[in-house]
């Protein structure tokens, strides 16, 4: 990777947010309920949550220095949230809090046997707005900021943000998870992406999921890289050529992801990722991009450990914040929202930087 498609980690990395804070309250049970069924919980835990608060949380950890623009009520869940933030050292210094109305908050109940989460969902209230950002307020918080990442939500203060932060040359990270009102215009400043599976050809309409990506480039000049999350199937990221590379080979894009796909070693248990050389990367109907194309593997999770998959994507573009090129980014991300899924709840496992399960891939 070109050494200006990530910035630089200096000593102290700073990262600003703004998105999603919530209060989870998750409950195992031992299979999803039927209509009507009565049953009993496993067991349960109340704790924070949220994307952008969960990603937060992990850049944290991690040793970042992480910032966050939100909103609460001044509520019990509020105080909560703010609390826990702060405790494992998430600046909190930007949030609103409202005297009215109530925090978010989510009910998850976690199926043991399947190892899937079903999230219910109750937004805060009132939204955030843009007015209640000073434009001090907003300086303060993107002052010496080395990246800022949005999750999609509270999407007309985002837009403000992302705005001044395009002013001041600042990377840009959207996550688009789904469709959401505002989102198209947020993804027009990003510098680089970080999708759900369905979410490239739902917004492109592209006939397949490779020419997607090639869409998505197109669409959008500024974006460097566009990274697709696939749970256990590991991530699929497509960057763009700094320089053109006019003398590149043109090739199919999904006849090079077969390709990676067939090459990749599924006998390793760790994350790994392997890659094309830049490549004229062409999708009929949709057009030519030159680039890289990268397929990341997942940590196979034996069974035994594998607890709960709330918050890996959101633990996943924490790691990506730490700022690494893609060889180690994608391996370094995928084991760290790995050993969040060992725990109960988006936040309970989250490793911290001297995990001794992260040390080879830092």
């Amino acid at each position: 990777m070109s050494s200006d498609s990530l910035p630089p980690l200096p000593q102290n990395r700073i990262v600003l947010g703004c998105g999603q804070v919530a209060v989870d309250f998750l409950a195992t049970v031992a299979s999803f309920p039927n209509p009507d069924d009565k049953i009993r919980s496993t067991s349960l835990k109340v704790q924070g949550g949220g994307n952008a608060g969960n990603a937060s949380t992990c850049a944290a950890r991690l040793g970042l220095n992480p910032r966050l623009i939100s909103k609460v009520s001044n509520d019990s869940h509020g105080k909560g949230i703010l609390e826990e933030l702060e405790a494992d050292g998430v600046d909190t210094s930007f949030f609103i809090v409202s005297e009215k109305g109530n925090s978010s908050f989510t009910y998850v109940i976690v199926d043991s046997q399947t190892k899937t989460r079903t999230c219910i969902h109750t937004p805060g209230y009132p939204p955030l707005i843009p007015e209640e950002l000073s434009q001090s307020s907003l300086l303060s918080a993107l002052d010496g900021v080395n990246m800022v990442y949005f999750d999609g939500r509270h999407h007309e203060t985002a837009l403000v943000v992302a705005k001044e932060a395009a002013r001041k040359n600042i990377p840009i990270l959207v996550e688009a998870e789904r469709e959401r009102e505002g989102l198209d215009d947020l993804l027009d400043f990003a510098t680089y992406a970080i999708c759900s599976a369905k979410f490239p050809q739902a917004w492109t309409e592209a006939p397949s999921f490779s020419s997607a990506l090639i869409s998505m480039l197109l669409r959008l000049p500024k974006l460097k890289f566009v990274i697709v999350t696939l749970g256990e199937e590991g991530c699929i990221m497509l960057e763009r050529s700094v320089n053109g590379g006019s003398d590149a080979e043109e090739m199919d894009v999904q006849c090079l992801l077969e390709s990676l796909k067939l090459i990749k070693d599924d006998s390793k248990t760790i994350p790994t990722c392997i890659s094309s050389v830049e490549t004229k990367l062409s999708a009929d109907g949709i057009g030519t991009i030159t680039g890289r194309l990268f397929v990341g593997t997942a940590e196979k999770i034996p069974p035994s450990e594998l607890v709960d998959t709330t918050g890996a994507g959101d633990a996943f573009i924490g790691a990506v914040l730490y700022g690494m090129p893609p060889e180690k980014m994608l391996p370094f991300a995928a084991q760290v929202a790995a050993t969040g899924c060992r725990a109960l709840g988006a936040r309970t496992g989250l490793p911290l930087r001297t995990d001794p399960r992260l040390v080879s891939f830092l």
